[in-house]
């Protein structure tokens, strides 16, 4: 444990001020969840003045404010940039009281002015119809981080300082945040900081003691193991406790700027010709009350310091005298008539108390990346592209060029104004594992800790991200991305679940962000899904689920994007694409294997720009010369192996059933089977019964669960014709075309289907399906007897 120094904390008219200051803003907290008139109490409360629903948290609020309090003096001190990412997103009202008294929050929405009718606006607006939520939304200026589902903090904040040398990240965690499984991962930050390219993280883990229900794991243990655990991590805490503001204020500035000294030593030294060999960043435990100045006792229970303080502490205010009674004595405990002036006006000895321009915290252009952000320098991908002589008949991994895209993306990536880097690639342990391992040409895996003789590619000044964890991919990826940055997050599909709510916080932001024209558009979040389910055959059934796509395809369209890529070089336009986006998240799904190659570059740019393409080359519409009207089935395909599945179907049909008309249809953009109206990248109506006519019936090949494609469908002219055939939770270690088979995907059950809905039907069509179930029969006895596919399927190809 690190002791401070409290003698050159403040002057004791500094401490006044700064006291003064906390009080506005604990006045302006309590006034946005209660009153809806009369918000500067300058007339007697009333019950009319009282909002009908009192909404909002009470408890974390305090601590929140004095923290800002005191960043505001060392910013002003030492003319640094601060970013502040609040992980008790509920305390909400704080930040935005502290925004407004700073002046920010009136420049971003002039209506909320700085005056009696604008503090009432102010009010008025918090937790109502019409109005912000009460969390440290979107639309709280200064903000990059929710906060209303807990865990994603400190991740957060780790992103923000990835590459950004000159920033100091100040993130307040809560003891019951602290309690999630994301945010304990998160503590391993100091393994992958690094001192001379990045900027720092200074964690606050403010201990009130309580979360809504009770009381919390480490507000209950003692500072000893505290301490223990957080030097283990490589952090070097500062204690500081108390109740009593004018002695709590003292050791939290000192605290605050020893640690931002610190931090600078430690900088400059990593950034010298002699680094020093080891770090151990500053971290500061704050024990306060819950609740802290609020009122003590309610109804003979004790509110103040307890988990009763966490929402609204005073609760029947409406239809209870002295509940009313009560409020109005706890607010006017700040003496707000000493704060503001007549006009309503926060106190100029006060407003002074503020950093100026874009060092205010709510200010700062670190919190609306797009301010920063310079493009992304993407190679031409002719560099990379496959040679396609004939459709169908060259096997390669899928991955593999991305993978040397990056590379060279990482080459490219020189930095921006700011010295760092624009461009990071995150993984859980397994960049070389999904065949994307080119990368490593370029640089190493970020590693602060020793390295032994034997690692491969790891360095202290690597930029591939690689920890195994999802949750800490995606946050970091976060926000690196709302700070102004580009980068990617692969994974293996089945384990990507494990963020996926964190993928939906992170569309929800993007999705009111895109409603606020102060909010600059930030690059995409690109998640790119491999190691996918149908060729994780040797790994087995806990290897294989698909899911991510039917938690993303409910939620915004404006944001989301689901990409499917059948080979290398779809592959490539489709990440060319996602990488210059903005404000969307794409989710692109590519296996890692080996597979047949069928587009050439420019062929897959065209496709993947229509989203829905009918293969010529693979279809036997042609009668002729000239291009039938109807087909007499239509078989689509959405991903690589049902695809390939697709066409290895076809081939059949054309080979027993030559005059059999079909049509093939390859969707690589998922999001187009939508009507139009309902999503941008929705096919017309027009255009939807081109590709799969208005009446023939379609047999779907599809990499995820079935169901997905139907809820997409609903609406389109004749859904109820699409018999959709994909991944059904059947699986196990296994040989790759088993998979299929288990899941009744196979070219076999795909035939089988498209006899049964084809307009016509010969005699070749019994012989046919008889064929296909005695190549189902054969195919269970002959894996079982050789533990691979059969030659005709094992060695398939388009010819």
């Amino acid at each position: 444990m690190t002791s401070v120094s409290t003698d050159l904390a403040y002057t004791a008219d500094e401490l006044d001020l700064d006291l003064r200051w906390w009080s506005a803003a604990n006045y302006l907290t309590v006034a946005q969840i209660y009153l809806q008139e009369n918000a500067l109490l300058q007339e007697p409360l009333q019950v009319e003045h009282i909002k009908p629903r009192l909404l909002g948290h009470w408890g974390t609020s305090p601590g929140l404010s004095m923290i800002y309090a005191i960043l505001n003096r060392q910013i002003k001190n030492t003319d640094s940039n601060w970013l502040l990412v609040t992980g008790p997103g509920h305390g909400g009202p704080a930040i935005v009281a502290s925004i407004y008294l700073e002046g920010t929050y009136s420049e971003v929405y002039p209506r909320i002015s700085s005056d009696s009718a604008g503090i009432r606006l102010l009010c008025r607006q918090f937790s109502t119809p019409g109005g912000i939520p009460s969390h440290v939304s979107v639309q709280t200026p200064g903000s990059v981080h929710e906060g209303g589902e807990l865990g994603y903090a400190l991740m957060h904040a780790a992103g923000a300082a990835f590459d950004h040398p000159d920033l100091t990240v100040a993130c307040v965690i809560g003891d019951g945040e602290a309690e999630t499984a994301p945010l304990a991962g998160s503590w391993k930050l100091p393994a992958f900081l690094n001192a001379r390219r990045d900027g720092a993280v200074l964690p606050i883990l403010h201990l009130n003691g309580a979360k809504i229900s009770g009381p919390t794991v480490l507000g209950r243990t003692d500072d000893e193991n505290i301490s223990r655990f957080l030097t283990s991590q490589g952090w070097s805490p500062i204690f500081v406790e108390g109740d009593q503001p004018e002695l709590v204020f003292p050791k939290l500035q000192a605290a605050v700027r020893q640690s931002h000294e610190d931090i600078r030593r430690t900088q400059e030294s990593a950034r010298s010709d002699h680094p020093a060999p080891h770090v151990m960043w500053p971290a500061i435990v704050l024990r306060t009350l819950k609740g802290w100045t609020g009122p003590h006792i309610v109804d003979g229970h004790l509110i103040e310091g307890t988990n009763r303080s966490h929402q609204v502490p005073i609760a029947q205010v409406r239809t209870n005298p002295d509940h009313l009674r009560q409020l109005e004595k706890w607010m006017r405990s700040y003496k707000p008539e000493t704060l503001f002036d007549a006009n309503g006006s926060l106190l100029k000895e006060l407003r002074d108390l503020a950093p100026q321009g874009d060092l205010r915290l709510g200010a700062t252009p670190y919190a609306n990346g797009g301010r920063l952000s310079v493009p992304l320098r993407i190679p031409p991908l002719e560099d990379y592209a496959l040679d396609i002589e004939s459709p169908g008949t060259t096997l390669h991994g899928t991955t593999k060029p991305l993978g040397e895209l990056i590379r060279d993306i990482y080459r490219l990536d020189t930095g921006d104004s700011d010295g760092g880097g624009t461009f990071r690639l995150f993984c859980p342990d397994e960049t070389t594992s999904n065949k994307l391992g080119a990368v490593f040409e370029a640089t190493d895996r970020c590693w602060q800790l020793p390295v032994a003789d034997f690692d491969d590619s790891f360095g202290s000044d690597g930029r591939v991200m690689e920890v195994l964890s999802e949750h800490l991919c995606e946050g970091w990826l976060e926000g690196y991305l709302l700070t102004g940055r580009h980068g990617i997050f692969a994974s293996y599909e089945a384990f990507a679940m494990a963020s996926v709510s964190m993928l939906v916080q992170h569309s929800k932001w993007l999705q009111h962000a895109a409603g606020l024209e102060w909010r600059e558009p930030v690059s995409s979040l690109n998640v790119l899904l491999t190691s996918t389910c149908w060729r994780n055959d040797h790994n087995g059934f806990s290897h294989q689920g698909p899911g991510v796509i039917d938690a993303v395809i409910p939620l915004s369209p404006e944001v989301i994007r689901v990409w499917l890529p059948p080979d290398a070089n779809t592959l490539l336009a489709v990440s060319e694409h996602c990488l210059v986006s903005r404000d969307h998240v794409n989710l692109i799904v590519a296996d890692k294997q080996e597979h047949l190659q069928y587009l050439t570059l420019a062929e897959a740019r065209v496709q993947c720009a229509a989203g829905v393409s009918v293969w010529k080359w693979a279809g036997t519409e042609i009668v002729d010369s000239k291009y039938t009207t109807d087909p007499d089935v239509v078989l689509a395909a959405a991903g690589d192996v049902p695809t390939q599945e697709i066409l290895a179907a076809a081939d059949l049909l054309h080979r027993w059933i030559p005059n059999l008309r079909v049509r093939v249809v390859n969707v690589i953009d998922l999001m187009a089977l939508l009507p139009r109206e309902v999503h941008p990248h929705g096919l017309s109506e027009a255009s939807f019964i081109d590709m799969f006519t208005r009446s023939v019936d379609v047999i779907f090949a599809f990499h995820g669960y079935s169901r997905a494609v139907h809820q997409l469908l609903h609406g389109r002219t004749g859904a109820e014709r699409f018999h959709v055939r994909g991944y059904s939770e059947q699986g196990t270690t296994t040989t790759p075309f088993d998979m299929v088979v288990l899941n009744e995907m196979s070219r076999y059950h795909l035939v089988l289907e498209a006899l049964r809905r084809a307009r016509r039907v010969t005699d070749h069509s019994i012989e046919l399906s008889a064929y296909c179930t005695s190549q189902l029969a054969r195919h269970k006895q002959y894996i079982v007897e050789h533990f691979e596919d059969m030659p005709e399927v094992r060695d398939w190809v388009w010819s």
